[in-house]
């Protein structure tokens, strides 16, 4: 691209001379000649009046110098040679003249101005002045020789300016030429920055912005993967508990109604997922549907299982009893089971699910008998975790708080504590309320 700039920016510096120095020359051609002419009309002018009428009946002509390597002379009405140098036989120019006109010609490589000389209404002789015409070619010829190294300055100048501005045009592409080849590599973070030059910079910035979206798609897209492979991997190990339970039975219908009911769960689960995940990030908080009793028992029947299976016990405990309490049931049975699922995995012993009504908000606690090692704001970033985990579900979890506008907190590391916050208004109209006392 440099070198094609240069070579517009020469071709047009080149024809833009030639528009110029072309009329240019011929114009210095014709000045210098036609100012030579004017100079022999002058010398030929002075020497006319110097001329007396009696000069033919024997007073002396006194004529001025002639011009540098020409001749100057007064012919008389018989065309002689009176006084001063010329050729011996008159040309064209003196017979012209002696019509009482000023003549300007070219004879016999000479340039010739003949005026005529005037008494009592008659032409009593003439004055010739000649020039070589070589000498103003001279002349032209060193016009013209500057006016080429002025032409050949200016080209030059041209291809300096235009390799300066090929760089400074290039250098963006250039630019955005290397970061498109970054994230042909695979390197989604590299941004293309600003050049300087506003084109070029509305195509980085749509650029950037087209990046910025087909990132935040992919990361979308790997969060659904994990948090789906996380999510899942608890709710079939339930499921197959289930259906090894029942083929242990004579009667397996109980077994089938139980699988069945998992099936729902997971079915919403991915719902949840699906939604979490949508393209236009975080969307409005979901309508509460579900009343409190009902959602402690749902959970109860899918939780409670898991941890007999595992020796270890799960209580329920809230002071809500009223059906009228409403809270979202799908996101909130889902962060409820990601807390759950935590404390099995990695708390110990008897774990404790409590509500506490906070006026506009509920808090659900959810402790267990071990101990927080660590610093407590890093169990919510994904990809870390302090019990040997994947960080992804607390990390989820957060994020379906965060759409229900409500929060997820750790309230105490000894014994562990997650609380959850969700308000219990209009969840479009105002933000939760503050969060409850660390137990």
């Amino acid at each position: 691209m440099r070198q094609r700039v240069v070579r517009v920016a020469l071709t047009a510096a080149l024809v833009a001379v030639v528009l110029l120095a072309a009329p240019l020359a011929l114009a210095i051609r014709s000045s210098l000649y036609a100012g030579q002419r004017d100079t022999l009309e002058r010398t030929a002018l002075a020497a006319a009046v110097r001329v007396s009428p009696d000069y033919v009946t024997g007073d002396p002509v006194e004529l001025p110098k002639a011009p540098t390597g020409g001749h100057l002379g007064l012919y008389d009405p018989q065309r002689r040679l009176r006084a001063g140098s010329g050729p011996r036989t008159v040309d064209a120019a003196v017979r012209d003249a002696l019509g009482g006109d000023v003549v300007r010609a070219r004879s016999g490589g000479d340039l010739v101005v003949v005026v005529p000389v005037s008494h009592a209404e008659r032409v009593i002789g003439v004055v010739r002045a000649s020039s070589p015409v070589g000498a103003v070619l001279d002349r032209v010829l060193v016009a013209w020789a500057v006016l080429l190294g002025v032409t050949m300055v200016a080209l030059a100048v041209a291809v300096v300016v235009a390799r300066r501005q090929a760089r400074v045009l290039a250098a963006p592409l250039e630019d955005l030429s290397r970061h498109c080849r970054a994230v042909a590599d695979g390197d989604l973070d590299a941004r293309a920055a600003a050049g300087g030059i506003a084109e070029i910079d509305q195509v980085a910035r749509t650029h950037n912005t087209m990046l910025q979206g087909l990132s935040d798609l992919l990361r979308r897209e790997r969060d659904f993967t994990a948090n789906a492979s996380h999510q899942l991997r608890t709710p079939l190990t339930g499921l197959r508990l289930i259906l090894e339970t029942g083929l242990a039975k004579d009667d397996a219908r109980p077994a089938l109604r139980e699988a069945l009911d998992a099936t729902q769960r997971l079915d919403h689960t991915i719902d949840e997922l699906l939604r979490l995940a949508r393209a236009d990030g975080m969307p409005r908080s979901p309508l509460p549907d579900r009343s409190v009793p009902e959602l402690l028992q749902k959970t109860e029947e899918r939780w409670h299982g898991l941890f007999a299976h595992d020796g270890r016990r799960l209580e329920l405990a809230g002071g809500l009893e009223a059906d009228d309490v409403r809270v979202p049931g799908a996101a909130v049975e889902e962060i409820l089971g990601v807390l759950l699922d935590n404390a099995r995995v990695h708390g110990r012993g008897t774990v404790r699910l409590t509500v506490r009504d906070l006026g506009e908000a509920l808090a659900f606690d959810v402790a267990d008998e071990g101990r927080l090692a660590g610093h407590p704001a890093h169990l919510f970033e994904r990809g870390r975790s302090a019990g040997g985990g994947s960080g992804i579900g607390l990390a989820l979890a957060r994020d379906l708080a965060t759409r229900l506008e409500g929060r997820l907190s750790v309230t105490r590391t000894d014994p562990t504590t997650f609380t959850l916050l969700v308000p219990t208004g209009d969840p479009h109209d105002e933000e939760p309320g503050g969060s409850g006392p660390a137990r």
